[in-house]
């Protein structure tokens, strides 16, 4: 009987591992080195590993959703493949052109990256579709054949995107070199723009599709590899991909699109921080990822995550439904250095996993942020678990000569460190609530990742906010939010119309033909799951104006209810009011595309209730700097020996195997039923 999930997240440093068995509820951890060479080495060790140590039968094993980097690593590192681009005649150019914005508007030397296909391999061809679809310049069999034959002469070309010019609309000359190219070289992948992202907006189809053509042999084989290896281990589990929307989706999915999967990692954390804060209660949150090198930051609202329909990634842009994550260079390893003009900065350099921070005895000799809270006793020495000893001397020799050049004391340099850290992460979150028209002193932040504990508390007073939740295994929640996600889709079409009462009726079959394409998906990719939930959204702005607004209109399981002119109207501009504090009444709008997103619910167990045990008693007290008045003497408690309704004056620090929380002396901490630690600021 197939009676567990398993969750696997490959990040840069760890692979980690979140198991949950349906029937109890019981959860276990698991995290292992990752293998950057070939990433599937450590998915499958760590999954025999986790099998073994917590006596899990790997046949009982029913579904495995997988978080990977792969496609955001090639990239970064732009290891994917010889690509080339179709195009209508004219338009090769376009990748280049591009919106004509400097990538950074004060820096004259800053060249945006150089196209994933080279010029020469940007292959025009004669044909054209005009703006209603019709056909202004027939596509001919003998140009089609002549295309091919320029792509054989170059040899080694591994995936071919063809973006051709209002193919949204009308997508038959795009099908047709797609078929011609797939027959005439099998080994060729292809990417249409029409499939990929059937939008207005040419340079953001023709960038979106490019990339995911540049991924499709890297990321489709390791994809179906790893598939294969993981059911010598666990045969009887599905295999389901995070997509970078928030939920899963089949292996062959995931190799038609690569392209879906750029943010996988960072918004399963997101999903899983909902479903933490879900478990409290709690469903406006604002996240707070802290790795080794950058700090993710999310805002869900209601328990929903923000979507974004653009993001750039290492200067490439994509245009497709994304949680909305902002990231910052500054994390545990974010180096400290004086610049030229005697100022001291933070980051975006890092360590990274090697050498590291100094303070971990791994060859790092520079100062980072790491080695700032080691100097000040917020991180100790010796952590639960006993997996990292952490020199405390190796930190000092590293921060001292920061110190000596700013004139300062150690701690006062330590200080400094970490607060510039905690302003970069601020202004992070501002990008995602204050720049968007939300207050996140309505909002609770929750800290995750290996070092959000550390810094949750002087960000949250930054922002004014006043309350915090810990979640139970804040180190391994990208994890969890795998076992927590559902199979997703996600339908659009355009539809460009002033919106009125007589433009209803196109907008309602529009409606409905996104609502038979989901349909189909459901019945192909989500058998047997009877629970389904389909959403309807609107792309809308006013008349004239250049970007548009997402706007939720319907939900529901089949018959979607429809609203007139006058309802959407309403809903648009109440977005609008919630966006930019201000709208037009009786301002024209328009809607631009109709969004449905489709989740198939699947089986996920509920983790396993709070256990009692006796009150908890402090492991030792130690000096620890929060500001520069001095240290204060603060116990050290084990997270794993705090029981629910456990409730702590500030001073504390909270240790625990993937993790470490800050209590500062004006906060209380307590503990709830869901086992998460809700942490009040009094003084804010």
């Amino acid at each position: 009987m197939e009676n567990w999930i398993v969750g696997c997240d490959v990040g840069g440093t760890f692979t980690d591992f979140c198991a949950r068995e349906m029937s109890t509820g019981r959860t276990v951890i698991h995290k292992r080195a990752s293998t950057p060479d070939d990433p599937s080495r450590a998915v499958l060790n760590g999954l025999r590993e986790m099998a073994e140590l917590h006596r899990i039968d790997p046949a009982a094993i029913g579904r495995f959703a997988h978080g990977t980097t792969v496609a955001t690593n090639a990239l970064l590192q732009r290891k994917g493949a010889k690509v080339a681009l179709v195009t209508t005649r004219g338009f090769r150019d376009l990748l280049e052109i591009g919106r004509q914005a400097r990538p950074l508007i004060y820096d004259l030397q800053a060249d945006a990256p150089v196209p994933l296909a080279a010029r020469h391999l940007r292959f025009e061809i004669d044909e054209r579709i005009g703006p209603k679809g019709e056909v202004l310049q027939p596509l001919k069999d003998e140009d089609i054949a002549q295309l091919i034959d320029a792509i054989r002469a170059q040899g080694d070309i591994q995936a071919v995107a063809v973006c051709l010019i209002f193919s949204f609309i009308n997508p038959e000359h795009e099908q047709r070199i797609a078929a011609a190219i797939s027959a005439a070289l099998p080994q060729v992948f292809v990417s249409i723009s029409s499939e990929v992202q059937p939008e207005f907006r040419e340079f953001e189809r023709f960038s979106t599709t490019l990339i995911n053509a540049f991924l499709q042999p890297e990321v489709g084989s390791y994809m179906a590899r790893l598939e294969a290896e993981v059911k010598t281990v666990a045969p009887e589990a599905e295999f389901g991909i995070f997509q970078s929307s928030g939920g899963l989706m089949s292996v062959h999915r995931a190799g038609q699109f690569p392209v879906r999967t750029a943010l996988s990692g960072p918004a399963a954390g997101a999903v899983g921080a909902a479903g933490a804060g879900a478990s409290s209660g709690i469903g406006d949150v604002i996240t707070l990822d802290i790795g080794g090198t950058s700090t993710d930051v999310c805002l869900i609202r209601e328990g929903k995550t923000a979507l974004a329909s653009t993001r750039d990634i290492s200067g490439f842009r994509i245009r497709l439904p994304m949680v909305d994550i902002h990231t910052v260079g500054a994390g545990g390893g974010s180096i400290a250095q004086i610049g030229n003009d005697g100022l001291m900065k933070v980051g975006p350099e890092s360590a990274g996993a090697v050498p590291g921070p100094a303070c971990y005895r791994q060859g790092g000799t520079l100062p980072t942020v790491s080695d700032a809270n080691v100097i000040l006793g917020r991180l100790p020495t010796k952590l639960a678990g006993g997996g990292l000893t952490i020199d405390r001397d190796l930190a000092v020799k590293a921060v001292a000569p920061v110190a000596r050049q700013l004139g300062v004391s150690l701690e006062e340099a330590a200080l400094g460190i970490v607060g510039i850290a905690n302003a970069n992460m601020s202004r992070a979150i501002r990008v995602v609530s204050i720049e968007k028209g939300y207050d996140p002193r309505r909002f609770t932040l929750m800290p995750f990742g290996g070092a959000g504990g550390l810094h949750a508390a002087d960000v949250a007073k930054s922002l004014g906010m006043k309350r915090i939740l810990i979640p139970h295994a804040p180190g391994i929640l990208c994890a969890e939010g795998l076992i927590m996600a559902d199979l997703q889709e996600d339908f659009v079409a355009n539809c460009r119309t002033i919106l009125s009462d007589d433009t209803i009726p196109q907008l309602q079959a529009e409606c409905a033909s996104l609502v038979e394409k989901a349909q189909s998906w459901l019945a192909q990719e989500a058998e047997g799951n009877a629970e389904h939930h389909l959403l309807l959204s609107f792309d809308m702005r006013y008349f004239g104006q250049n970007y548009e607004l997402a706007v939720p209109v319907a939900s529901g399981t089949d018959d979607l209810p429809f609203p007139d002119a006058a309802a959407l109207k309403q809903a648009f501009l109440a977005e609008y009011q919630r966006s930019y504090g201000h709208c037009d009444p009786e301002g024209m709008v328009e809607t631009v595309n109709l969004r449905l997103r489709a989740t198939a619910r699947l089986t996920q167990g509920e983790a396993k209730g709070a256990v009692d045990m006796a009150q908890p008693e402090a492991e030792e007290r130690v000096p620890v700097w929060f500001d520069g008045s001095g240290p204060v003497a603060t116990p050290i408690y084990s997270r794993s020996v705090l029981p629910a309704g456990t409730s702590l004056p500030g001073p504390a620090i909270i240790t625990q195997l993937d993790s470490t929380t800050v209590v500062p002396p004006d906060a209380k901490l307590r503990v709830d039923d869901a086992l998460n630690m809700i942490m009040e600021l009094s003084n804010v």
